[in-house]
């Protein structure tokens, strides 16, 4: 059997153990999002990086609110996180320069969704190449980067973005 280092995933068993609730269902900021890695927030809506990505740049946009169903979301969240997957291609863009992107979201079990009780849009960067045989023969992701280093990256770039663009918009 093959082993991979992977140590943030020793963190999200103890936050399992510690934590009880909806995962996506935040507090106020400060020091949490940091840890969490939270990117940026918005009136209805946040953005962060999923701590067991895909891929490096992973990111999730998810309401405040907790809401399962796509249909009760008021018209107010749905544009405040088409407004904010907008903004999250365009700074992955600049900051990863991907070939592509995957947007979606898994609604309910048999959709594929792992937290079905709160909604959330996945947004993949994708490159060239970036499926390759590591995932079809080991069952092995390789991220070649850091969730920290990404966050470092990505987090001054959203903030600079967020007051430009809920600035210009009611």
């Amino acid at each position: 059997m093959e082993r991979v280092w992977a140590p943030w995933r020793l963190q999200y068993y103890r936050d399992k153990e510690q934590y009880s609730g909806c995962v996506f269902c935040l507090e106020d900021g400060g020091e949490q999002d940091r840890q969490r890695y939270v990117l940026c927030r918005s009136r209805h809506a946040y953005v962060m990086l999923n701590k067991f990505p895909f891929v490096g740049g992973h990111l999730l946009i998810i309401p405040f609110r907790h809401v399962g169903d796509l249909t009760e979301l008021t018209d107010d969240e749905g544009l405040e996180l088409h407004r904010l997957a907008r903004l999250s291609c365009r700074l992955l863009g600049e900051a990863l320069h991907p070939s592509g992107f995957n947007l979606g979201m898994n609604l309910g079990v048999d959709g594929g969704a792992g937290i079905c009780e709160h909604l959330h849009l996945h947004l993949v960067p994708r490159w060239r190449g970036d499926t390759n045989f590591m995932p079809m023969l080991a069952e092995v992701r390789v991220l070649p980067q850091h969730l920290d280093e990404t966050y470092a990256l990505l987090a001054p770039l959203f903030q600079d973005a967020m007051n430009e663009l809920f600035s210009s918009h009611p």
